[in-house]
């Protein structure tokens, strides 16, 4: 599955709403998952396909309230309890991290994939890495039992976009390969 995230920390809500309403329209047509970072609101107001939200978002229940059961919606986690409490909540997808150092967000040090490990063997959700995600080390993710990876400098710093992203396919499809 091919899902786009719009994350936008400094945009104002207004921007955020019209970038999501551009975004959705487009995605939708590429048969790409829409999910809005932080906003459910936005994510309703736009027929996103769901929202992603952090420990101290908009809460869980109140989002799904909101969004109703057909909409998805991620939680960011950081460690075991917070994934154990997103489940148990009603999250239709885990984010964790950040597994390995990253300079995009600033999370403290990052649990590496041990600690990946104990939350795949814990919780059934899906489970997306977030943090530090380069083509080195997405298959290493994916065999500690990431189902996707998420990236953001990984791809858009490289010199050759596309390239990178191409590389970062190659090397999570050849981890899913051997994992499975």
């Amino acid at each position: 599955m091919r899902l786009f995230q719009y994350r936008n920390k400094r945009g104002s809500r207004k921007d955020i709403y019209e970038t999501s309403l551009r975004l959705a329209g487009l995605l939708k047509k590429a048969g790409a998952v829409f999910i809005v970072n932080d906003h459910a609101d936005i994510a309703l107001a736009t027929d996103a396909d769901g929202v992603h939200l952090g420990q101290d978002d908009f809460p869980l229940r109140e989002a799904r309230k909101l969004l109703g059961a057909n909409k998805l919606i991620g939680i960011s986690t950081h460690n075991l309890e917070q994934a154990r409490a997103a489940e148990s909540g009603g999250a239709d997808y885990l984010g964790f991290g950040p597994v390995f150092t990253t300079t995009t967000k600033d999370a403290g040090l990052p649990p590496g994939v041990e600690q990946l490990t104990l939350v795949r063997r814990a919780v059934a959700l899906p489970l997306l890495v977030i943090g530090g995600i380069t083509g080195e080390n997405a298959g290493e993710a994916v065999r500690a039992g990431a189902d996707g990876v998420a990236v953001i400098s990984a791809v858009l710093s490289a010199q050759d976009i596309a390239a990178a992203a191409a590389t970062m396919i190659r090397q999570i499809e050849k981890a899913l390969a051997q994992h499975r």
